[in-house]
């Protein structure tokens, strides 16, 4: 007979695991950790060019776990690809370039590429950037990159010969060589530039593909900034023949949950997966959970209910925790990011352990609405890293209630200045002197239009920050709301 777990040992569980997750999440995925949704098989395939995700769907956890032979071993083996163990994995750019890397800083491309730059050098630019990638000499001893894009200009056989020479070198291997392309919404603060950076690059990608048969780029993007930037080059219609999106449902978010607690290190995670179906180990301490643990809404549902009770009170009138977790965490377009989510559950149970220690379950539905609270504080923190211009517009809003005709919406930014503020912003980020390996401003690129409102509120709602009823009045979703503290009459309620 197995060990069924305690309330407290449970609750100390979902504490212990979850926060272990968010740290990984934060550092890189790995081994035990590291879940395969259903969903994102395609965004490891090696000829998949594009992979669009909004923030916090795994753009980033998967650009890292590609780059490193266990993770990818991992995935290999769940996603029933042996190809990936045949991938040479190198990062063409990220965050955080400077001298130290083989990609710039955001300050250095915005002084490399400032206002009216010729088409040429956004090719020129991605040019040099691949050769460095791929370790050409004459351009790695080259300290500058206004220098090596000089010189890739000057020497302009030596791309077409790199390519050649590394596409030989990887078909003897018997290997796909894959460069690596993410955080692309920190390339620089002026949108028009960043999208003409994001297209030159797309179109660099494609020629990979059509060109060389074991070279390729795989591009994590958002997906408005996909939208957004201009395909105007030969064959643009092909690139989202090789696109994917990165999305989480509702089984996956709950898969990725009971994933990370039974691959905790702890007695407590052994009785989970006692409790909880047959559990496969594979190695290095990982387990597999059984499928329907993973797959089966039904059987995910019952076991939630084993950690929260099944209703958001006393009877289902208030809701039922299985559903109403993950639809107060989504944004304007019913996304919610595993972060998010996890940090929600394990704030659950921390506050169920401080005010309801004597409830029943794990966590107390008083305590799971409370943790919205600290759910929406991470993703406007998030918000504020990658698109702080969409932060700044709806700080505009403090105070008031949702929903909002337009009119009042413009009305809150004319008062405020927005225009002036987001110009400002831009301005301060435009790249002044300083040395390439200094920290990276935060914020990524700007609006597309900041002078124009309606403008700006048709991308909010693309972004899924803000939402449109019906009736045209403007909403927010909870997890953006309540960090700005904007009410909603019947709505989860602001902190007082």
């Amino acid at each position: 007979m197995t060990a069924v777990p305690t309330t407290d040992e449970y609750r100390t569980l979902i504490t212990r695991a979850l926060g272990v997750a968010l740290d990984a999440d934060t550092e890189g995925p790995d081994l035990r950790r590291l879940f395969t949704p259903s969903s994102h098989r395609l965004a490891l395939d090696p000829d998949v060019t594009v992979v669009r995700g909004a923030r916090g769907t795994g753009k980033t956890y998967w650009a890292k776990a590609l780059t490193d032979p266990d993770l990818r071993e991992v995935a290999a083996r769940s996603y029933m690809m042996p190809r990936l163990r045949r991938v040479r994995v190198t990062t063409g750019f990220t965050t955080g370039g400077n001298t130290g890397t083989p990609y710039p800083g955001k300050r250095k491309i915005a002084r490399l590429l400032g206002e009216g730059a010729d088409p040429e050098v956004f090719e020129l630019f991605w040019h040099s950037v691949v050769m460095m990638a791929l370790g050409v000499p004459e351009i790695a001893s080259i300290p500058d990159w206004a220098d090596r894009i000089r010189w890739a200009k000057e020497n302009e056989d030596a791309y077409d010969d790199a390519l050649s020479k590394a596409d030989r070198e990887a078909r003897d291997s018997g290997e796909t060589r894959v460069l690596l392309f993410d955080a692309l919404d920190h390339l620089h603060r002026d949108r028009r530039t960043a999208d003409l950076l994001v297209s030159a690059l797309f179109q660099v990608a494609l020629e990979l593909r059509l060109t060389t048969g074991a070279l390729r780029a795989k591009i994590f993007v958002r997906p408005d900034m996909y939208d957004s930037a201009p395909r105007t080059f030969p064959d643009a219609s092909k690139l989202g023949a090789n696109a994917t999106d990165l999305e989480w449902s509702r089984e996956n978010l709950y898969g990725l949950l009971f994933h990370q607690l039974g691959n905790h290190q702890s007695p407590e995670a052994e009785k989970f997966r006692e409790q909880h179906g047959k559990w496969q180990p594979e190695g290095e301490g990982r387990f597999i959970a059984p499928v329907d643990v993973i797959a089966d809404e039904k059987r995910q549902e019952q076991v939630f209910i084993t950690l929260a009770g099944p209703y958001m009170g006393t009877d289902r009138r208030k809701g039922h925790t299985f559903t109403w977790v993950p639809n107060h965490l989504q944004d304007g377009k019913g996304r919610v990011s595993p972060r998010t989510w996890l940090l929600a559950l394990r704030t659950a149970a921390t506050l169920t352990a401080e005010q309801h220690a004597g409830h029943p379950q794990p966590l107390h539905y008083e305590a799971i609405r409370d943790s919205l609270h600290a759910a929406s504080n991470l993703r406007v923190a998030e918000l504020r890293d990658d698109i702080g211009w969409a932060a700044t517009a709806i700080e505009q809003f403090e105070g008031v209630q949702v929903p909002m005709e337009p009119s009042q919406v413009r009305f809150l930014w004319e008062r405020g200045g927005l225009t002036d503020i987001l110009r400002d912003m831009a301005e301060a980020d435009g790249g002044g002197e300083g040395s390439e390996d200094e920290e990276e401003p935060e914020g990524g690129s700007g609006p597309r239009d900041p002078g124009d409102p309606f403008a700006l509120i048709e991308e909010l709602v693309a972004l899924g920050v803000l939402t449109e009823r019906a009736s045209g009045a403007l909403d927010l979703p909870d997890v953006y709301r309540l960090a700005f503290n904007i009410g909603r009459k019947g709505g989860v309620p602001r902190k007082s």
